[in-house]
């Protein structure tokens, strides 16, 4: 990974909140089903016992998701997420965008689990949110806390997205920014350049191979997440 392995502070929350939290914001931003809407109680009694940054905005969320038909909130996780580029789940598009250096990018995501003991399937893209957390929650956290930080200000775009759409979701991305440092220097000129400008693009003789770079191309983590077994919600 970076050299610059400290240049963001460590975690807020004791190592077994963080797990838990990380994997109940996977879980969350899974495309929802029948077998996703029964997990909610659950997931709820993982989360009561969450610090209050955290356990607040989850449990905000599972009250909203626990009272809605499973078909609604299907029809608007897809206009959510698979819709809007600003609603974009993989990281590495508020980054790179369509150009070639995303392609790049998604290798080394691939590497870094791969050096964690992590392979997955030549079809799953690496940089999918609920990916990421699930890697960090179930294998390793170090290295998913600097992924999730070289993509911080990505991951505040998509939060201040959603909270513009004034989106049920907003309350679980808010959930994993409360573990995450506060933007400031570097990362908050990142994410002032994303809101002004964009992604990056690249039109002109644009590779597509090994990776769809429009991120609406893209399986649903759902279709595509498979680390291996899911360790208990606030397992130790």
């Amino acid at each position: 990974m970076s050299p610059r392995r400290n240049r963001h502070p460590g975690p807020r929350l004791r190592d077994r909140d963080l797990a838990a939290t990380w994997q109940v914001v996977s879980v969350l931003l899974d495309y929802p089903t029948e077998e996703w809407h029964e997990r909610l109680p659950v997931l709820g009694g993982a989360v009561a016992s969450l610090p209050t940054p955290v356990r607040d905005p989850l449990q905000a969320f599972l009250r909203t998701a626990s009272a809605t038909p499973v078909g609604e909130l299907q029809r608007d996780y897809v206009e959510t997420f698979d819709v809007t580029r600003r609603g974009c789940l993989y990281l590495t598009y508020f980054a790179h965008g369509d150009t070639r250096k995303r392609g790049l990018a998604l290798v080394q995501f691939k590497q870094a689990y791969r050096r964690a003991g992590v392979e997955l399937e030549a079809d799953e893209l690496p940089d999918h949110l609920a990916v990421v957390l699930e890697f960090g929650a179930s294998y390793d956290k170090d290295v998913a806390w600097q992924l999730l930080n070289d993509h911080r200000a990505g991951i505040e775009v998509l939060r201040m997205a959603l909270a513009d759409k004034d989106s049920p979701w907003h309350d679980v991305v808010a959930a994993l920014v409360a573990t995450l440092p506060e933007l400031r220097g570097e990362d908050a000129d990142k994410l002032a350049a994303l809101v002004a400008q964009g992604p990056p693009a690249e039109e002109v003789g644009l590779d597509l191979a090994p990776y769809a770079l429009d991120p609406r191309l893209n399986p649903r983590p759902s279709e595509s997440v498979e680390l291996g077994p899911t360790i208990p919600v606030g397992a130790p």
